[in-house]
């Protein structure tokens, strides 16, 4: 009777998380759409007789030309400039400054995928995704063609920001490692001196708890559970994909067409052997949420390195507080109840006992501070499976300059959506972010002469 009763719990847990998710996806999916309408609206009633260009002029005097451009790379289910209309992921933080990109990625693609991608976006030309990597994974070599990269002149005397959120900061480093191993065709002179500085809001270095909630097996972190979120969501986006709807698809695409799932290409058949799990990025594991697990993450971080040219920033955040020694959701007004019950969720959560940890020395209070998506621990810095040289800071002014090698982490209070998006919710704590961020890209890391660390040795 007891086991009847907790798995009755545990369906109508998922239902309503289902319907939660549901809700909010079909919220912002709304909102782009109203968006779009309202700006058609206003062009046809209200034609303008003459297009003004507005140009900015920096307070400073600086030429932006000259500067390297601030790419922002969006995390899981994000979307770039282009996609869901006039909505944009970064809040419009890319209004900030002259020289800003924001590439449309894969949103459920994995990272090595969507690092692949971003180099061609920015370069140019047809991404390849290796064919060593595309056989073992089942799907094309080759995907997208960029006929004019948005930064052909990338090089090492031409380098370049980047800013990722969530999933996004562990793309722009697995990019970088790649551009050190010289691991593109074509490219033999890329280095790890390509990147300039590297930013993370709420980067996803070291996995997450919430992809076992969700349905991640934690025995491997590779599987999911029977029933589970992620698996409606597998099946949801396996639709998505067969039907090839292309006005949608231009609208919002999840980055799955390297696997050839439409309806034109495999047939009714072709359909029942995805959602069977027998072909497809699911059944190889060649999407992200394997790289989200904390087995995930080690595994992606092992071959990581913390460069000793490069300047490296996090904004770790969290929606949590101890009473009485208990951790528990810091507050439930200025957050969306999705997310409040998402933070509590992973205060929650215990590994199981009869289950190897993921790591020598794991402690579930260690994982208990979160934002609702990431574990407050994974986001300050690379910590698995070695820790990488990090400074806490508390205001900016204790790391400036910047010292290039080392991971300076502040730790700040929200959820992991407060700084996309909707930039109202955030309020002024959202420029001050921003603002910060482009402020320390333009005047604080502008590599000018080569630079060494002292110490690389990982703490």
């Amino acid at each position: 009777m007891l086991r009847w009763s907790i798995s009755a719990l545990q369906l109508a847990e998922l239902f309503v998380s289902s319907v939660m998710h549901l809700l909010y996806g079909f919220y912002i999916y709304s909102t782009a759409v109203a968006g779009d309408l309202s700006q058609a609206l206003n062009e046809w009633f209200f034609k303008p007789n003459a297009s003004l260009e507005v140009k900015r002029e920096d307070p400073n005097g600086i030429n932006f030309d000259g500067l390297p451009p601030i790419v922002l790379v969006h995390g899981i289910f994000g979307f770039g400039k282009g996609k869901l209309g006039g909505l944009s992921y970064f809040a419009g933080a890319e209004k900030k400054d002259e020289r800003v990109l924001v590439p449309d990625l894969g949103s459920l693609t994995s990272t090595y995928d969507r690092a692949r991608e971003l180099f061609y976006y920015l370069k140019g030309g047809k991404v390849d995704y290796g064919e060593e990597h595309s056989k073992t994974c089942g799907h094309s070599q080759f995907g997208r063609i960029y006929e004019q990269g948005q930064y052909p002149e990338w090089d090492e005397d031409h380098p370049i920001h980047f800013v990722g959120h969530s999933a996004g900061a562990q793309v722009v480093r697995v990019l970088q490692q790649m551009l050190a191993d010289k691991a593109f065709n074509g490219y033999e002179n890329t280095s790890e001196s390509w990147v300039l500085s590297v930013t993370s809001v709420s980067g996803a270095f070291n996995g997450t708890t919430r992809t076992y909630l969700d349905g991640m097996q934690p025995e491997d972190g590779r599987t999911m559970k029977p029933i589970c979120l992620l698996q409606l969501c597998r099946l949801g986006v396996i639709i998505y994909d067969w039907l090839d709807i292309p006005w949608l698809k231009a609208y919002y695409n999840f980055g799955f067409d390297h696997f050839n799932m439409s309806w034109k290409k495999v047939g009714l058949w072709g359909l029942f052997d995805y959602l069977l799990g027998n072909a497809g990025p699911f059944a190889t594991g060649d999407w992200i949420l394997p790289d989200l697990t904390i087995q995930g993450s080690i595994r992606l971080n092992c071959p990581l390195q913390t460069f000793s040219n490069t300047f490296y920033f996090s904004y770790a955040t969290k929606r949590t507080r101890k009473i009485l020694g208990v951790t528990v959701p810091s507050s439930i007004l200025g957050i969306h109840p999705l997310l409040f019950i998402r933070v509590l969720q992973m205060t929650q959560w215990r590994h199981p006992p009869d289950v190897s940890p993921p790591y020598k020395g794991y402690r579930d209070e260690d994982w208990r501070d979160n934002d609702g998506a990431l574990n407050t621990i994974s986001m300050t810095h690379p910590r698995l499976p070695i820790e990488h040289p990090s400074r806490f800071v508390v205001n900016d002014s204790e790391c400036q300059p910047l010292q290039p090698g080392i991971w300076y982490y502040k730790i700040i209070k929200g959820d992991h959506i407060l700084f996309i998006v909707n930039r109202e919710r955030a309020g002024v704590q959202f420029d001050l972010i921003y603002d910060s961020i482009f402020e320390r890209c333009r005047k604080h890391v502008f590599r000018k002469t080569p630079q060494t660390l002292h110490d690389q040795t990982p703490e």
